[in-house]
């Protein structure tokens, strides 16, 4: 198992371009990950990859060894997962999924799943930063919105209006906008995560009308524009999961919804593989059948 132990540090450094989160990945020490490549170096008599203060990098004797390494690696998980998955799910299980919808629509799913699934184990780590699933060791991820990582798989999950919405108290004084063009005269609550947050597209792509708004408010998230916009504070625009709540509560007033644009998507996404994990294949169809249909978070408030 000594060869193998190096060539799966070998082929982490690779893939993390660092010792650091190579070892991280592997759960190992960095000093420990250090002493394996190099016996792999010394070993093959060749070095495999260049190292700089900055930067790790492979030869080119060390990007040919990786591609067969790959192979091996992949036939052993593969090997290894079909008898582990004999008795089910189980093991480990990390999730990378976003702040906002983690928050409101995640958990109460993932403490549905940790209920049921009892030999797995949930790790889960909330951020609005796009992961790298193979270089950080995650299982799988939730999404929103357009996928342009190719090295993934993804499954559809959900539909997720984006809705224009405000407090009733600040349309009584502003007026309510009836074309997206009005909004240039109103105050809005900027979620700086989204792609072009000054920038507010309506309209179905073949129709599109683009708006620049201001405001003396942005924040990086939904749910502090909800809480601002709750407040009276302004006009914003976010994912309808992240105001359900408040638009059937009244507390907040959907806007200028025959002029919204095309829905985005939740979707969950893995690593490619050879075989699948039990454990992320009873967690992706979970998810699937707990989002299926109408999403929860467009129900209850309607159109305006």
């Amino acid at each position: 198992m000594d060869r193998f132990d190096e060539i799966s540090a070998f082929a982490a450094v690779a893939d993390a371009r660092s010792f650091t989160q190579g070892a991280r990945r592997l759960g190992v020490s960095g000093a420990q990950v250090s002493k394996l490549v190099a016996r792999l170096e010394h070993r093959l008599g060749a070095r495999v990859l260049n190292r700089t203060t900055r930067d790790v990098s492979l030869t080119d004797t060390g990007r040919a060894y990786l591609e067969r390494a790959r192979i091996l690696l992949e036939d052993f998980e593969t090997l290894e997962g079909s008898v582990r998955d004999q008795s089910g799910p189980r093991g480990l299980l990390k999730v990378s999924a976003p702040v906002s919808f983690g928050a409101s629509q995640l958990t109460p799913a993932l403490l549905d799943f940790a209920c049921a699934y009892r030999d797995v184990s949930l790790e889960v780590s909330s951020t609005d930063r796009m992961v790298s699933l193979v270089e950080e060791g995650f299982d799988v991820g939730v999404r929103i919105g357009q996928l342009a990582d190719s090295s993934v798989i993804a499954r559809k999950l959900a539909a997720v209006r984006i809705v224009t919405c405000a407090a009733p108290d600040y349309l009584a004084r502003s007026g309510t906008p009836a074309t997206p063009g009005d909004l240039t005269g109103h105050e809005a609550i900027i979620d700086t995560n989204a792609r072009d947050p000054l920038v507010w597209r309506y309209g179905p792509m073949n129709d599109r009308h683009e708006v620049r708004v201001h405001g003396r408010m942005s924040f990086g998230g939904a749910d502090a524009c909800v809480a601002a916009a709750r407040r009276g504070l302004g006009v914003t625009r976010i994912p309808a999961f992240a105001a359900a709540v408040d638009l059937r509560a009244g507390r907040l007033v959907p806007l200028l919804c025959a002029w919204e644009p095309d829905q985005i998507f939740v979707h969950a996404v893995y690593p490619h593989a050879r075989h699948l994990a039990a454990k992320v294949r009873v967690f992706v169809d979970f998810l699937a059948e707990r989002y299926a249909g109408e999403p929860e978070w467009h129900q209850g408030w309607g159109r305006a």
